[in-house]
């Protein structure tokens, strides 16, 4: 059996306490909401094999589809293995030894109502030679609302300095241009924040990732209230789900997590979870 170290450990058992809190916090929503029956996550086990033959982790995809949530997804994963010398070439520290270990959270939430804002939320840790976290949440609207984009902003933003002096200015930056979808020269959303490589005071850096999970869960839901009940026309609904061609563009050519998923073997319809159920393009 692998042995994980008490870092390893702690980190897993974080994304899994998060998972549960988000999916409860999800689930109560749509108790809130009206037209149908609310929905309710279903939770799908899978494991990974190694490309060495031996266990390789695994992972758990909690989905919900609902009357609130046209559909979300909330996953926890915790691989290991080798990575190939091909893509181990391309992560921190694998060249020096292909052997890894990565376990994190990833949520995408598509809403009924394109009045609510689309988000995405992933917080992980990895290690090979050296050790990291990485994540971020960004805010991702069919029809921006301007002060949904500030509430959202503002709470990374406080966030952020309770962590780190220049937080907010470097990751906010940064998510503007990771999020950026150079064949259609335009972002994806309206920002919010994305770090990598986060290493150094492990403490520190765990707490300031556990701080960014704490916050979309604070602040999402506020977002989702405020909206869920507003009456919504079916041009707006066309405006959402062209919206969501670009999103699903950027997920599939772009996303570092959907590469690293299937580079590493992961299952692939929790690597795809993030695409939206419906989307719509000319």
């Amino acid at each position: 059996m692998t042995q994980f170290d008490d870092q390893q450990l702690r980190a897993q058992a974080w994304f899994q306490s998060l998972r549960d809190q988000i999916c409860a916090a999800f689930e109560a929503l749509e108790d809130e909401g009206s037209g149908g029956a609310p929905g309710r996550f279903v939770r799908t086990s899978w494991d990974r094999p190694d490309p060495s033959g031996e266990p390789g982790g695994g992972g758990v995809m909690s989905v919900m589809k609902g009357r609130v949530f046209e559909k979300v997804g909330v996953n926890t994963s915790t691989v290991h293995g080798t990575f190939s010398p091909e893509f181990a070439k391309q992560i921190p520290g694998a060249s020096e030894d292909p052997r890894f270990f990565a376990t994190g959270i990833s949520l995408v939430a598509h809403m009924a109502n394109p009045h609510v804002p689309a988000v995405h939320m992933n917080t992980r840790m990895l290690v090979t030679t050296k050790r990291w976290f990485g994540g971020g949440a960004d805010l991702n609207p069919a029809l921006p609302v301007a002060a949904d984009t500030a509430d959202f902003k503002a709470a990374f933003e406080t966030t952020c300095g309770r962590h780190g002096a220049d937080y907010w200015d470097r990751y906010s930056k940064w998510c503007d241009e990771y999020f950026w979808v150079p064949h259609r020269g335009r972002g994806r959303g309206v920002g919010g924040i994305f770090y990598d490589h986060l290493e150094g005071d492990w403490e520190a850096n765990f707490a300031f990732t556990q701080d960014v999970g704490r916050t979309l869960l604070q602040t999402f839901p506020m977002l989702v209230r405020r909206n869920m009940d507003r009456a919504f026309t079916a041009a707006e609904r066309d405006v959402q789900l062209r919206y969501r061609g670009l999103y699903a563009e950027f997920n599939l050519v772009y996303d570092r997590g959907t590469t690293f998923g299937l580079k590493t073997g992961g299952n692939v319809d929790a690597i795809l979870m993030s695409l939206p159920p419906l989307a719509k393009w000319d």
